[in-house]
């Protein structure tokens, strides 16, 4: 099913967030209605064009949360409280029934069409390649909470059907991303004068995708309207931490050292992982 984009209203939650602002550059151009969904107290926000503000606090959202939203096609859902904390019991403990039960109200209000941002920690301590029909054993809190928000959407579904991208990602870089996040620690370091820049051993192979690639294929998601179910939402192409780091400084033509084995290797995570992303080709050659 592909909308017809006149009248198409899509909306996002987590619109000021590192990916959410860039979904919402990618959907600007498209002649729809944008509905961006904040948090109450959120100021400063900028014009949209062919869209609007609403703010919502999903958490704890009004009865009629459907119509307050702007009664939307699709809902493209970004918004998770707790990072980048990810070994933090928030996530299963509090914010996965929040969002549950937010999610179960849009759809028994009549929303018909979901793209939701998963996470590769799904698949936790699954070293190598990893494809969609993997069975998934996180192993933090995080995306232990994402993966059961995920099941229960599914179990949701059979009993009111809806359409559901599981959007899967990697790992994501840039402009906007978190103080926390390598690229900007290594960016702040660069422009304190830094000398060195302490990190780990680098060796550890993973799949990154800059934002703007990443937003790209959410919105692709969310005009196709299909029920695209699980789908690796990442690169494909395993690269060492410490090569994407010199890349990084190459680009940008950066004077700074650096300073191997300063921190250990993360324990929730393999040394070497990353996506097969043969289902998101064959979906975005369809498109």
């Amino acid at each position: 099913m592909n909308f017809q984009e006149s009248t198409l209203k899509i909306a996002v939650t987590g619109a000021t967030g590192f990916i959410g602002r860039h979904v919402l550059a990618e959907l600007a151009p498209h002649n729809i209605k944008i509905i961006a969904v904040v948090r109450p107290g959120q100021k400063d926000l900028p014009v949209l064009i062919n869209g609007e503000w609403v703010t919502i606090d999903i958490c704890y959202p009004p009865t009629n949360v459907y119509e307050a939203m702007g009664t939307p096609d699709v809902l493209i859902h970004l918004a998770w409280h707790g990072l980048p904390n990810y070994l933090s019991l928030h996530h299963f403990e509090t914010e996965l029934p929040l969002q549950y039960t937010f999610l179960k109200q849009m759809v028994l209000q009549g929303l018909k069409t979901f793209v939701v941002a998963g996470t590769c920690f799904e698949y936790g301590m699954q070293s190598g390649q990893l494809i969609e029909e993997m069975v998934t054993k996180p192993n933090n809190p995080y995306g232990f909470a994402k993966d059961i928000l995920r099941r229960q959407l599914e179990y949701l579904k059979k009993d009111r059907p809806f359409s559901l991208a599981w959007a899967r990602l990697f790992y994501t870089y840039g402009a906007g991303q978190a103080e926390s996040s390598l690229f900007s620690q290594l960016k702040s370091a660069v422009e304190r004068g830094d000398k060195v820049f302490n990190m780990s051993g680098g060796e550890q192979l993973r799949d990154y995708l800059p934002v703007a690639e990443i937003a790209k294929h959410l919105v692709s998601f969310a005009l196709s309207g299909e029920d695209i179910g699980v789908v690796n939402t990442c690169s494909g192409i395993p690269i060492s931490v410490r090569k994407l780091v010199e890349n990084w400084i190459e680009k940008y033509d950066w004077e700074i050292n650096l300073n191997l084995d300063y921190y250990p290797y993360p324990d929730y995570e393999p040394m070497a992982f990353w996506g097969d992303r043969r289902k998101l080709d064959r979906i975005m050659v369809t498109k």
